[in-house]
């Protein structure tokens, strides 16, 4: 039968006519032994159509006498002209449902875009490019010499005239420089300090800082934050800041500082040690100062020269760094809680010079003192821009900041006359 069936892949030969209903079946040869022969033409042209291919239309199907396979052909043409055949078993039939797997993967890029919609990040306004910076964790740029950071202001950090405080613009300012030196790689285990700072104990520390406001942000507007760092006399660096509007590019805030170093564990000032040196030199960018440096000698302010005094200011667990003083943004909101309430409503704070003399501990008490140089000390509201000098000192009397501010009438910049005033804030 193998033999037979080889044969008839390869041989065609014609297929078999039907029978006789009326006579009588021929006896078939059997199929089971390769010595048996047919008695006739048509027994032996049966006998080499008797193997049927191993499938029909995608199923499997076994040897079958010849009488069956005739009658198997017949069936499935018959079958064939009334309907359609089933497609044939391909790779893409043995596949799931696609239709089932289109809904899943669409259903998750729904859930993905839903999601993305409510990020923080997500620009609200289609003409404010924040892909630059998405997730304000600022870039090194200007061949790395300038960190960029850009920060959105929060309903939180708005005061009552509806602009963002000073202490938040400090913070910004801050918060750039610290970003720039983790950005920069120089970041060891301590607060803003290089690896090499870390081996020996130092720590950063603020000894002069001057600050100009043109235009303080509001809520929602977007600020650019650009840093960088300079040398300042044999022991000392200067960082500068410039803060700008990031959709129109206006100039918002100059700001200029000056640190040394302090050993963590004496508390005293120390030189710069080569190593540590040579780690922040490469980053050192050669350029003109931002802000106009104001030369003038601060006033010592005493109990008698003084105009407003405020006593019993002591720090919170709260306004401690983890360099265990005072964080340097808290000592300004200590230095305004003197200065007179006419001049806190009608005018904003345009400019800020301070210099800190020493650091304030947790268990530290505090006194703030105000003199304000401009004439009529009693008419302040009437004034134009003013002067103050400011006093920051513990309860034995040493000096821990000494400052001197200009103020401008608020709305100024925006009505052009001083002192004028929208009609809903009159």
């Amino acid at each position: 039968m193998v033999a037979t069936a080889a044969t008839s892949a390869f041989i065609p030969v014609p297929a078999p006519s039907a029978p006789d209903p009326g006579s009588k079946p021929k006896k078939l040869a059997n199929l089971g032994g390769m010595k048996s022969k047919s008695t006739s033409s048509g027994g032996l042209q049966v006998k080499a159509n008797a193997q049927a291919p191993p499938k029909i239309n995608g199923s499997s199907v076994s040897l079958t006498t010849p009488v069956e396979t005739v009658k198997h052909e017949v069936e499935m043409s018959s079958s064939s002209s009334s309907s359609s055949s089933p497609p044939p078993r391909t790779f893409i039939n043995t596949l799931p449902d696609w239709s089932m797997l289109l809904a899943a993967i669409t259903t998750i890029f729904l859930a993905a875009e839903k999601q993305w919609m409510m990020l923080d990040w997500k620009p609200r306004r289609p003409d404010m490019d924040m892909l630059i910076d998405p997730f304000g964790l600022g870039r090194i740029v200007q061949d790395g010499f300038v960190f960029r950071q850009n920060f959105s202001i929060r309903s939180y950090e708005i005061g009552a005239d509806r602009t963002a405080s000073i202490e938040t613009l400090m913070n910004h300012l801050q918060e750039t420089a610290l970003n720039h030196v983790k950005t920069a790689g120089l970041l060891g285990d301590g607060f803003g300090s290089t690896p090499e700072m870390c081996k020996k104990n130092l720590i950063w520390v603020v000894t002069r800082m001057q600050v100009v406001v043109d235009r303080y942000p509001t809520w929602g507007d977007v600020v650019q934050v650009d840093t960088s760092v300079g040398p300042s006399g044999k022991n000392g660096m200067r960082r500068n800041w410039l803060v700008r509007d990031y959709k129109t590019g206006e100039i918002l805030t100059r700001a200029s500082s000056v640190w040394v170093m302090m050993n963590k564990k004496t508390r005293k000032l120390s030189k710069i040690p080569e190593e540590v040196r040579g780690e922040i030199e490469p980053y050192f960018l050669d350029s003109d100062p931002v802000v106009e440096e104001d030369s003038r000698k601060l006033q010592k302010l005493d109990d008698n020269t003084a105009d407003y005094v405020r006593t019993g200011l002591a720090p919170r667990w709260s306004d401690l760094d983890v360099n265990q003083h005072v964080n340097n943004v808290k000592y300004i909101g200590w230095i305004l809680e003197s200065a007179p309430l006419p001049i806190l409503e009608s005018h904003e704070l345009a400019a800020m010079t301070l210099e800190y003399r020493r650091e304030c501990g947790k268990d530290s008490v505090l006194q703030s003192l105000t003199a304000v140089s401009s004439n009529g000390v009693g008419n302040l509201a009437s004034l134009a821009d003013i002067e103050c000098q400011h006093l920051l000192r513990l309860e034995d009397g040493a000096e821990i900041v000494r400052g001197r501010t200009v103020w401008r009438p608020k709305y100024a910049k925006n009505f052009g006359t001083l002192g004028q005033l929208p009609a809903e804030s009159a």
